[in-house]
C-alpha cells in the first residue's frame, strides 16, 4: 500500500535508519523529520481479497519499535514487522495472526494481545530456545477464571498483563525485581505469568524500562524494579539499584494520574488537574537521570518534579512517549517538543547534539493539522514516529457495527456502481438539518453518484461528527448537522420511546433501556447484543444489589454520563456502585462512573470540612 493512497494516512519519521535500511535512499541517521512511505503489507494476498478490503480499514492504529522490531499494527487487526537483519532487500512481513487488537513492543520482545482476550508473546526473556515464535501466555494462568486479558505492557525483558478480573500478571526477566519479588538467581526468569498484584486500574512501563508501575482502584501507585538512578521516584529514604517488591509510591503530584512512561533511568508522569473543568490542565513530571529527563538540572531527582519550559506553559499536552534516552511531546496547539539524547538524530532538530531542555521540533506541513488531537507519537530505540491515528469513541465504534446488524438498519443507499450501504433512519432524522424525508432523498442523489470507498466515508463523517474527507465534507455540509456533538444526538435518540427495546427488572418495577445505550456504556451487554448469535431476551432479572438510591445514580449517569446534581454521596453508595460498575463491566467507558463518584465524594468532603472549620 502507498501510504498516500489512503487519504487517511500520514506517518513522519526520523533517527536512526536501519533493519537494513528502514527509510531507503537515505543515510543512517534522519535528522529532520520526514513523510514515510512503506510497502504493501498485503502483498502476498489474492488480489480477491484485496480488492473487497475496505480501504479504511488500512488506517493506522499503532506504531511501535524495540530494539529488534519495527511493528505496524492496522485498524483492521492486521500487522506487519520489520525485523532486524543484515538482509538488505528485507520487507517487511505479514504477522500470521489474526484479530490483533494491540501490540506492545519492549526491548527485545513483542506482545499481542487479540479481540479474544489471549495474549501471544516472542522474545528471549520468554523463551530462550524459541525466542521468533510467539506462545500464548495468557492460556498459562493458573486460575482458568482469570485469563482474559484486556491490556499489555512491555517492559525491557518482561511482559505484564491485566485481566478482565483487574488482576496483573508478569512473566520474563526478573532480574531488577521488575517482577514484584525477591529473587536469589540473578537471572531468574519466570516460565509461566505469575500474579503481582490484585485490583489494578492501569499498568505503566517503557520498552526500555526495567521496572513497572501499578496504579490500583484507589488511584494509589506502586513500583518495584530498577532504581540505580532514582527512576521509580521513592524519595531518599529509598537507595538502591533494586526494589524487589511492589512499594507504594510517596508524595505523587495532585491530580489525576493519566499516564507514566519509563525509560532506560528516568520515568514521566502525565496529570491531569482535578478541577472540573471543561478542558483541565496537564502537566508532565519527572524522575531519574538528569541528562535525560528534561528538567535540565544536574541532579538526579528522586521524585517526581514538574517539568516547566515556555514551550507548552499556555498550552496543554495531548499526547507524550518516552524510550531509551529521549522523549516526545505533543501538544494542542500542534507544538512537537523533545528533549534527551539525540546521537543519531532522534530529536528531529537537524543535528545530533543532546539537549537536557525541552527543544521544539520543526515538522512538515501536516495533513491533518485542523485535526490534531489524533496524532500519536512514538519512540522507539533511537528513532521517532508521528503518525495519524483518528480514534473512535465506544460510541462510535459500535455505530459502526450496528449499522450492519439488520434490526438496527431500516434504509439503503445504492451507490454508483450499485453496491447497497444500509443505514440507521432514527439517526439520519437526528443528524440530517431538516426532520424529512427531503435531505434523506438529497443523500441519496449523492451516494448515487459515489464509489463504495467515497460513499463509506460520507457515512463516516455523518456517524461521528468528524471531517474526514474535506473534498467529499463539502458536497454534504449543506445537509448535515455539522455542529452538532454526536452525543447530544445520541442523548435525543436514547430518549425516543421507540428505541426502549430492553428491561432492567429490579424488585418488581422495570427500567426501560435502549440497546443503543447499554451497548455503549456497558461492556457486559455489548458482548450481549453484538454477538454473532443474535439475542432474543429482552431483561435482566431482579438485580437488587444496589439500593434504590444507588440505582438512581446508575440510571442518570447512563442517559447523562454525568452524576445527577444535589446527590450526596456516601462511602456506603460508592461501594455499592463498585459492585455494579464490576457487575455491568464498565470500567472503560469514558468518563469513568468510579472517578466521577470519587471526584464528587472528595469535593463535597472538602465542602463539608470548610464549612465546619467557618462555622
Amino acid at each position: 500500500m502507498n501510504l498516500f493512497d489512503n487519504q487517511k494516512n500520514e506517518i513522519i519519521f526520523f533517527g536512526r535508519n536501519e533493519y537494513p535500511t528502514f527509510y531507503k535512499n537515505k543515510s543512517n541517521e534522519i535528522k529532520n523529520p520526514i513523510q514515510f512511505k512503506f510497502e504493501n503489507e498485503n502483498e502476498n494476498e489474492n488480489e480477491n481479497e484485496k480488492e473487497n478490503e475496505n480501504e479504511n480499514e488500512k488506517q493506522i492504529k499503532q506504531i511501535l519499535s524495540g530494539k529488534l522490531s519495527i511493528v505496524f499494527l492496522f485498524k483492521n487487526g492486521k500487522a506487519i514487522e520489520y525485523l532486524r537483519n543484515s538482509n538488505s532487500n528485507q520487507k517487511p512481513q505479514k504477522i500470521e495472526m489474526k484479530k490483533i487488537q494491540k501490540v506492545s513492543v519492549g526491548w527485545q520482545n513483542e506482545a499481542i494481545l487479540t479481540s479474544e482476550g489471549n495474549v501471544l508473546v516472542k522474545g528471549e526473556s520468554i523463551s530462550f530456545d524459541y525466542p521468533n515464535q510467539f506462545i500464548n501466555i495468557s492460556s498459562l494462568i493458573e486460575d482458568p477464571n482469570d485469563r482474559t486479558i484486556q491490556d499489555i505492557v512491555s517492559g525491557y525483558s518482561s511482559i505484564y498483563l491485566l485481566t478482565s478480573n483487574h488482576n496483573v500478571y508478569g512473566i520474563g526477566s526478573n532480574e531488577y525485581g521488575q517482577l514484584g519479588f525477591d529473587s536469589d538467581s540473578l537471572y531468574q526468569k519466570t516460565e509461566k505469568p505469575i500474579l503481582m498484584m490484585k485490583n489494578v486500574s492501569k499498568i505503566f512501563s517503557g520498552n526500555s524500562s526495567k521496572c513497572v508501575f501499578l496504579l490500583n482502584s484507589n488511584q494509589e501507585l506502586f513500583g518495584c524494579g530498577y532504581n540505580q538512578y532514582d527512576q521509580i521516584g521513592l524519595g531518599k529514604s529509598f537507595i538502591g539499584a533494586k526494589i524487589k517488591k511492589l512499594t507504594k509510591i510517596p508524595n505523587i503530584p495532585k491530580g489525576k494520574i493519566i499516564d507514566i512512561k519509563c525509560g532506560a533511568a528516568y520515568s514521566i508522569m502525565l496529570i491531569e488537574d482535578e478541577n472540573e473543568n471543561e478542558n483541565p490542565k496537564r502537566k508532565l513530571y519527572s524522575c531519574g537521570e538528569y541528562r535525560f529527563n528534561g528538567l535540565g538540572k544536574n541532579l538526579y531527582t528522586d521524585e517526581f518534579t514538574e517539568i516547566k519550559s515556555p514551550l507548552f506553559e499556555n498550552d496543554n499536552i495531548l499526547d507524550f512517549s518516552v524510550t531509551y534516552n529521549h522523549t516526545l511531546i505533543l501538544t494542542e496547539k500542534g507544538k512537537l517538543i523533545g528533549f534527551g539524547s539525540n546521537c543519531f538524530g532522534e530529536l528531529g532538530i537537524g543535528n545530533t547534539e543532546d539537549q537536557k531542555n525541552p527543544i521544539q521540533i520543526e515538522l512538515p506541513k501536516l495533513r491533518f493539522n485542523e485535526d490534531i488531537s489524533n496524532y500519536h507519537i512514538y519512540c522507539g530505540y533511537h528513532r521517532s514516529f508521528l503518525y495519524y491515528s483518528p480514534s473512535f469513541s465506544n460510541l462510535e465504534e459500535d455505530l459502526i457495527k450496528l449499522f450492519g446488524r439488520k434490526e438496527f438498519c431500516n434504509i439503503s443507499f445504492k451507490t454508483e456502481n450499485g453496491e447497497i450501504i444500509k443505514a440507521h433512519k432514527l439517526i439520519l432524522k437526528y443528524r440530517l438539518k431538516d426532520q424529512n424525508e427531503n435531505q434523506i432523498e438529497k443523500l441519496k442523489e449523492i451516494i448515487s453518484k459515489k464509489s463504495i470507498k467515497e460513499s463509506n466515508q460520507i457515512f463516516e463523517m455523518i456517524y461521528s461528527n468528524r471531517i474526514i474527507n474535506p473534498k467529499l465534507y463539502s458536497e454534504i455540509k449543506e445537509i448535515i448537522n455539522s455542529n452538532e456533538k454526536i452525543e447530544e444526538t445520541m442523548k435525543r435518540i436514547y430518549l425516543n420511546e421507540n428505541e426502549n427495546n430492553f428491561i432492567i427488572e429490579r424488585k418488581e418495577k422495570q427500567y426501560k433501556f435502549p440497546k443503543l445505550i447499554l451497548i455503549m456504556r456497558s461492556e457486559l451487554y455489548r458482548g450481549m447484543f453484538l454477538s454473532v448469535t443474535e439475542d432474543t431476551s429482552n431483561k435482566v432479572t431482579d438485580y437488587s444489589e444496589l439500593s434504590n438510591k444507588s440505582f438512581q445514580i446508575f440510571e442518570y449517569w447512563i442517559y447523562s454520563n454525568q452524576i445527577k446534581k444535589g446527590i450526596q454521596i456516601t462511602q456506603e453508595i460508592i461501594d455499592e456502585i463498585k459492585i455494579g460498575i464490576d457487575y455491568f463491566q464498565l470500567n472503560q467507558t469514558n468518563p469513568n462512573l468510579f472517578d466521577l463518584l470519587i471526584r464528587k465524594f472528595k469535593k463535597q468532603q472538602r465542602k463539608a470540612l470548610f464549612s465546619i472549620l467557618f462555622i
